[in-house]
């Protein structure tokens, strides 16, 4: 049987943990290496609901995209979110494995997955960083083409309607829609290299006020669609990786974690 430890080295062996950037605190971050595992939950987050969602499917790990313990932790009470979610994980002895800028930046990780998700063909690197141990080109970001779309306005309800997003913030620039450029999460300060690709259009999230209008001057369109939206799409990737890598364990999407907030 799988163990968590055989569990973190087939994901570091897919999205080398190595390649983290210098913020992150991707990895093993809760539990004992060598606990059995038998049933896997993968989520985007780690939450108190997504926590209870896995004790109900008697799950030994959490694999998610998310860090759990991103910022140092000082104290290990019920007194904040983060206490009480590494309590419950420690107290239903289920560990957690975070993949993070790693996998955002791998082949076949979070940008190839909205790549492929938004129907982009032709798909390149935005932002080359270098090349992973196994000799694979790693970066933030995927440029490509799609289908013509003459609006960005029209691209946006596609994108609306194929991420399932409750709501997306656009600049239209008035230009057609012929060579993109992702970035799944926030990747709004990679403007420029959208612009040097030549590319028309920029798909990301959380994207500030000041780099909206840093888009209109460069006449790019920007659509903004999500944190959640463009990244989510990677959980039934690490689902898929992980039952061909143990195609023995039971593994579980995670039903329960949505989008954080509404768009009214």
């Amino acid at each position: 049987m799988a163990t968590v430890l055989s569990i973190y080295e087939f994901l570091d062996k897919k999205a080398p943990f190595s390649l983290q950037m210098s913020f992150d605190n991707a990895g093993f971050l809760v539990g004992r290496g060598e606990e059995k595992v038998s049933r896997l939950m993968v989520s985007l987050d780690i939450t108190e609901e997504v926590i209870a969602e896995a004790v109900e499917e008697n799950c030994q790990l959490i694999v998610s995209h998310h860090p759990i313990i991103f910022h140092p932790v000082k104290s290990l009470t019920d007194g904040d979110p983060t206490g009480r979610c590494l309590l419950a994980l420690v107290e239903n002895r289920i560990a957690a494995i975070c993949a993070h800028t790693n996998l955002d930046a791998v082949e076949g990780g979070v940008n190839d997955a909205l790549a492929q998700k938004l129907g982009l063909t032709d798909v390149g690197q935005l932002r080359q960083e270098g090349l992973d141990p196994m000799s694979r080109p790693y970066g933030i970001g995927r440029v490509g083409t799609v289908q013509s779309y003459e609006t960005a306005a029209q691209f946006a309800i596609f994108i609306r309607e194929t991420l399932g997003t409750d709501g997306l913030r656009l600049e239209d620039a008035g230009r057609p829609v012929r060579k993109v450029a992702v970035g799944g999460g926030a990747c709004g300060d990679m403007l420029l290299d959208a612009v040097a690709q030549e590319c028309d259009t920029f798909v990301t999230s959380d994207v500030k006020y000041n780099t909206f209008l840093d888009a209109r001057a460069m006449g790019l369109n920007l659509i903004d669609a999500g944190h959640f939206s463009t990244e989510n799409v990677v959980c039934p990737v690490l689902a898929e990786w992980l039952k061909a890598g143990f195609p023995g364990m039971e593994i579980f999407l995670s039903k329960r974690h949505r989008e954080v907030f509404s768009c009214l």
